[in-house]
């Protein structure tokens, strides 16, 4: 008997847990496509409900006859009477509860039955509706049916369709396209209620922060890199704290928007590889982690919302990725007005983000060590005249790309910081220099394959050390005359600098921090001059970078020779062992005090970056002059802004042009120079004491430019080519540029003399104009 109880209800719980994973496993609502699977469920739903009615009472007739069974034996008699008694009474307690439990069962599935007849009745109006879905003919949206077409064929590619209710059928697919993706006009049958926005509150005012505890936190844990760049910012932090005091005070109480910014770093994630992280204790390249690291204080301390990922994972749940493989938009609109990354990053948020990648991709910043030219970055442009490397092809405004030094103007500077010294610092420095020490810049043993001449001659004057990396034994590229002191931490690597009279440099690396840390510590910088110079046409360094770099690399460290130089900067030609030595001898009489460009401190770089923030918008466009062709007399152009200067070499905006554009940089500082032939408008500008500016290409692509720049034309063509604007004097033909982001500052050609947009810049700080702030 307490087994057939047993048996009696345990089968009620099962059936109360079946029941439960009839409605569960199928929750009206999940989905606006949902109706028709419940639908089609209704029978099972019902069947089980009435199949366990049926349980219940045939359970509630056996547990009656098992009572009257009892009742009719002897078992009452004498001292056993109470066992009997006492069993049934739970037993009568059970019944009882079995009883209500079929009671409610009964109305439950009444109700159920109610609900699902409903159900079946919208259902085959649904169905019928879609059923009936033909694709709309709306020359508003010419590319719905193909789009459609690649649904019927691929829906079931990317698990994110279904995610978003695709299941096959026609409408479906018409309801994806006209309110997920916008491919196709929105269906007339669906309810377009939209509640009317309320505005948006107020932004926040981005406060210069006073403690960089948080951003620590916000960085994380877990790799070496990270660790490097806490340190970093740990070392660096009472700098930050003071440039930041003097730029507010500077700013004099201007007020500027909070910015919600995401900071991926994306040659750190596993799926990169992250080879940086390995090599970090093992001598490897620390020139990317060191602008990061000051990146990230930088935009902490100027008072932005940050977010810091250095995974897949995180960014997906970041950005609001559906799940699948990437095909679908974002499942709701981005919730950062910036994102910086780099190339990693940028190729994972294409792969991730589907159509919201270029719906957002006028937000992102680009950090790219070597720069991307406009030749690299316009992908039709690329892949016809064979620029197409692995990195470039983005198809984003040049100016997002953001690099480690000016070299090209076409980009937009960020940099990194070195270590600022007091005037305490600077005369101890000076007072403790060994005038015949040298530090040699290079941390892995191959770069110092092969240089056995050169360093013969530097140890006839001076003791030479090194900072090659080895775990075992000393590499046999170091000669024994060299002092190696393995890799040092790098306070201990400041210390040998301070030090030392003569950092020099053997080619390689390009481009990277320690020779302006040397020079900022009182060494002079000793480096070989390239000729011809390095470029993606003739070393393999730069071949496949998005860069030709062409003429400009003319050096180890060309911002070091074009922006500092003597005698802080020595550029010498290595092959000639007399000029070396001739160098070496003059460097060891030179004195020298510590030096740092403004642009290169942390004051510097937070008036930079802050600058940028708040004026860089690449998410408005402006456009272009109508091409001559497209044009009528209705619509000339009006007369140009520009005018003659007093000395009749240049143009510049004329201050009766009655209006000027608002645009960042002010069109106040544009200078129009006409280049010579073989010349770059970087070169161009630079001659004239002036940056190249491609922000004001499109104000001097214009036919009366040629006119009033005194330049006969007998032909004028829009075509799409980096070199244009320009004029090609021996046929007397002129070229206006067609595609606005081929507007490039870099690139030459004999046949052609460019017209080059210049501007004036601050002192120590070539990214802004005099009046940029």
């Amino acid at each position: 008997r307490i087994f057939v109880l047993g048996i009696g209800f345990f089968t009620l719980c099962f059936l109360m847990t079946s029941l439960g994973g009839q409605f569960s496993a199928k929750r009206l609502g999940d989905s606006p496509f949902t109706i028709r699977t419940e639908v089609m469920g209704a029978l099972e739903s019902r069947g089980v409900l009435r199949r366990m009615s049926d349980m219940l009472e045939m359970l509630m007739k056996r547990m009656d006859i098992l009572a009257r069974l009892e009742n009719s034996t002897d078992f009452h008699k004498g001292d056993e009477a109470r066992f009997p008694l006492d069993r049934f009474q739970p037993a009568a307690g059970l019944m009882e509860r079995i009883q209500a439990i079929a009671q409610n069962v009964s109305d439950i599935a009444i109700k159920v039955d109610q609900i699902l007849r409903n159900s079946l009745l919208n259902g085959k109006g649904m169905e019928g509706r879609r059923d009936q879905c033909e694709v709309p003919r709306d020359p508003k949206y010419p590319d719905c049916a193909g789009k459609v077409e690649w649904m019927r064929a691929r829906w079931t590619s990317d698990p994110c369709y279904a995610f978003f209710g695709v299941d096959g059928t026609e409408c479906s697919f018409l309801i994806y396209l006209s309110e997920v993706e916008w491919f196709c006009p929105p269906l007339p049958w669906r309810n377009h209620t939209v509640a009317v926005p309320s505005p948006p509150p107020p932004r926040a005012q981005a406060a210069f922060r006073r403690d960089l505890a948080r951003l620590l936190e916000l960085i994380g844990t877990g790799k070496e890199s990270l660790s490097f760049m806490k340190k970093r910012i740990r070392h660096l932090a009472q700098q930050w704290l003071r440039a930041a005091r003097r730029l507010e005070q500077r700013l004099a109480g201007q007020q500027q928007d909070q910015k919600h910014i995401l900071v991926h770093i994306g040659f750190l994630t596993e799926e990169s590889g992250d080879v940086f992280s390995p090599r970090v204790l093992k001598g490897g390249p620390l020139g990317e982690m060191v602008q990061w690291a000051d990146i990230l204080a930088a935009l902490f301390m100027l008072g932005h919302s940050l977010r810091v990922t250095v995974s897949l994972k995180e960014l997906q749940s970041h950005l609001g990725v559906p799940p699948g493989r990437g095909n679908c938009p974002l499942t709701s609109p981005l919730p950062f007005d910036l994102i910086y990354t780099d190339y990693h990053g940028l190729q994972q948020m294409k792969q991730h983000m589907g159509l919201s990648f270029k719906k957002y991709r006028c937000r992102v910043r680009v950090i790219d060590t070597f720069g991307t030219e406009p030749a690299y970055n316009h992908e039709e442009y690329a892949t016809l005249r064979g620029y197409r490397t692995n990195w470039g092809y983005w198809n984003l405004q040049p100016s997002q790309f953001m690099t480690m030094f000016p070299h090209t103007p076409d980009n937009s500077f960020m940099g990194f910081v070195s270590e600022e010294l007091n005037q305490t610092e600077k005369q101890l420095i000076k007072a403790n220099k060994v005038s015949s020490m040298a530090v040699v810049y290079g941390k892995e043993a191959s770069i110092w394959k092969g240089k056995e001449k050169f360093l013969a001659i530097l140890n006839k004057y001076m003791e030479i050390h090194g900072t090659v990396y080895y775990e075992t034994q000393r590499p046999p590229e170091v000669p024994a005359f060299v002092k190696n002191h393995g890799l040092l931490p790098q306070h201990e690597f400041q210390q040998l600098l301070r030090k030392a009279k003569l950092f020099i440099g053997f080619g390689f690396p390009y481009e990277g921090p320690a020779p302006l840390e040397a020079i900022a510590n009182g060494c002079v910088f000793l480096q070989a001059r390239f000729n011809p110079p390095h470029s993606s046409l003739n070393h393999e360094f730069f071949r496949g970078k998005p860069t030709s770099r062409e003429a400009s690399v003319s050096s180890q460290h060309p911002y070091a020779e074009d922006f500092i130089g003597k005698p802080h900067v020595w550029t010498v030609d290595y092959n000639n062992s007399e000029e070396f030595e001739a160098a070496i001898k003059t460097i060891m009489r030179t004195q020298v005090d510590p030096y740092l460009p403004y642009e290169y401190t942390c004051e510097g770089m937070l008036e930079r970056i802050h600058a940028y923030i708040q004026h860089q918008d690449f998410c408005t466009t402006s456009s272009l002059p109508l091409s001559p062709k497209t044009k009528t007399p209705a619509m000339q152009s009006p007369p140009s802004p520009l005018a003659l200067s007093p000395n009749s070499t240049h143009l510049v905006w004329s201050p009766s042009a009655g209006w000027a554009p608002q645009v960042w940089p002010p069109v106040a500082s544009l200078q129009v120079w006409v280049s010579e032939p073989q010349h770059t408008c970087t070169d161009t500008c630079r001659r004239h004491g002036l940056v190249c500016e491609p922000t004001f290409f499109r104000f001097l692509n214009k036919e009366e430019v040629f006119l009033q720049l005194s330049i006969a034309c007998d032909s004028t063509e829009y075509e799409m080519n980096h070199l244009y604007p320009a004029v090609a004097e021996n046929v007397r033909e002129c070229y206006l540029q067609k595609e606005p982001l081929l507007f490039s500052c870099a690139g030459h050609h004999a046949k052609y003399r460019r017209l080059c947009p210049c501007r004036d810049f601050r002192q120590g700080q070539v990214a802004l104009c005099r009046d940029c702030l």
